[in-house]
């Protein structure tokens, strides 16, 4: 199998699964969680007293993803990832979140983007922390406020979607290392 091979087999499942995280958040939201409300987002715990809705943990798996699509598929498809999931954002949510939850995501994705792309080649590892930090916040502090009016779960939601992008920095790590012992250049 070729790099080029290689390179496009491995993007296009980081997409598949980032495409899958945007309706498996929105599902989690109201069917997983240690406690769920009528018509309230079901919680998880993060940390010991700090609860957040559980859609959370999709989305920082979502931002990891999304440097990884860029790392194989190239810039363009990056791009491409934000866009198609700001649109299945907007389109999967209910419709009282649904500018609330396109716009988040745009934003968030975006400033994932920038913090990554300049880092990548240099420091892998230090460009996912860094951009996923970024885009949590991002997310979460538009997402709430736009579709809440209230930063009430902010501490939840930075938690949540960070120890999701902690859970994946070895994959991130073993890919590097895979990738220079192979030879693999990212796109």
């Amino acid at each position: 199998m070729s790099i080029e091979q290689r390179n496009n087999i491995e993007g296009a499942i980081f997409l598949t699964l980032f495409c899958l995280t945007i309706p498996a958040a929105n599902w989690m939201i109201g069917h997983v969680g240690t406690v769920c409300g009528e018509g309230n987002p079901c919680l998880v715990p993060v940390a010991p007293g700090v609860m957040a809705p559980s859609g959370v943990l999709m989305i920082g798996a979502a931002l990891v993803l999304r440097d990884l699509v860029q790392r194989r598929l190239g810039p363009a498809f990056g791009i491409g990832a934000i866009l198609a999931g700001a649109a299945i954002s907007a389109t999967i949510v209910p419709a009282s979140l649904v500018i609330a939850s396109g716009v988040a995501f745009l934003l968030s994705e975006s400033a994932d983007f920038a913090i990554y792309t300049p880092l990548a080649r240099r420091r892998l590892v230090l460009a996912v922390v860094a951009s996923s930090v970024a885009g949590l916040v991002v997310d979460s502090i538009v997402f709430l406020w736009l579709a809440f009016g209230s930063l009430d779960f902010l501490l939840g939601q930075i938690l949540g979607k960070t120890w999701m992008v902690l859970l994946a920095i070895p994959l991130v790590v073993y890919l590097r290392r895979r990738d220079e012992r192979l030879g693999l250049s990212p796109a």
